[in-house]
């Protein structure tokens, strides 16, 4: 707030300087019909869903944030006006009705010390009252990114067993959606779309919200969904390369013929 006021910034308004909720959700939305598709009853075409019906909790969550909460903001400034309307008071009464001469003076200077007192208990209760509605939205963004930090490990877990040695050697314990090394690559995708969608939600938790708590965690979110899905490429790369290092089997037949 301060810094608004005393180094006052206009950016340029425009459609490509802020995350779209619409465009992500739909964007979600067609990764989990590619799922669907290619890997029907899928486990990550499940996440994918519930990700998505998290999805639009996040973006209302998001709206929600960056709106100001008249109704506490009202009974906040009640509750501050009633803490200054007793206070002052109090020291009223305290240096006003009290004895005079030496009782009167010993009288003054515990009227004093009380008033002190108070005026300490006042600024702790405006403190609290300042920043309630802060804490509030603080601790509902964080325990949303709590549940996006959770997706991002079951997102991990459904790519765990996915063996590249297994496809490309067609063992008979694998898995049966996995016919070929590409379906693999799409499966594991898949999963890193997921996790990079889990990381824009993230970021909708700040974009309008300004807090270093809640910063801190979207960073979270963002640096595991990263690392995460830095893993998924590297099982890609070693695909890829595994699968150039195969003999072409059209050749192959070309030879015997």
């Amino acid at each position: 707030m301060i810094n608004r006021q005393f180094f006052p910034v206009k950016f340029p308004q425009g459609s490509y300087s802020e995350l779209d909720a619409v465009h992500i959700l739909h964007t979600l939305k067609s990764v989990e019909e590619r799922l669907n598709l290619h890997f029907p009853g899928s486990g990550l075409g499940k996440v994918a869903a519930e990700l998505q019906e998290v999805g639009h909790s996040i973006v209302q969550l998001a709206d929600k944030l960056r709106r100001p909460i008249w109704a506490l903001r009202v009974l906040t400034l009640i509750g501050i006006t009633g803490l200054i309307a007793v206070t002052v008071w109090v020291f009223y009464m305290a240096l006003t009705i009290s004895p005079t001469g030496q009782d009167g003076l010993m009288e003054t200077l515990q009227a004093i010390e009380s008033v002190t007192n108070e005026l300490i208990f006042l600024t702790v209760g405006i403190i609290f009252f300042a920043t309630l509605e802060n804490r509030l939205k603080r601790r509902a963004a964080i325990d949303s990114l709590h549940r996006l930090r959770s997706f991002a490990h079951v997102i991990d877990m459904h790519q765990l067993t996915k063996d590249p040695n297994n496809v490309l050697q067609l063992e008979a314990n694998s898995d049966p959606r996995f016919k070929t090394p590409e379906d693999l690559i799409r499966y594991l995708d898949q999963c890193t779309d997921l996790l990079a969608i889990n990381s824009k939600l993230a970021a909708l938790h700040v974009q309008n919200f300004q807090n270093n708590e809640v910063l801190n965690n979207v960073s979270e979110v963002e640096m595991l969904s990263h690392e995460l899905s830095r893993k998924i490429w590297q099982k890609i790369m070693i695909l890829d390369v595994m699968l150039k290092d195969q003999p072409q089997k059209p050749a192959a037949n070309e030879e015997e013929a």
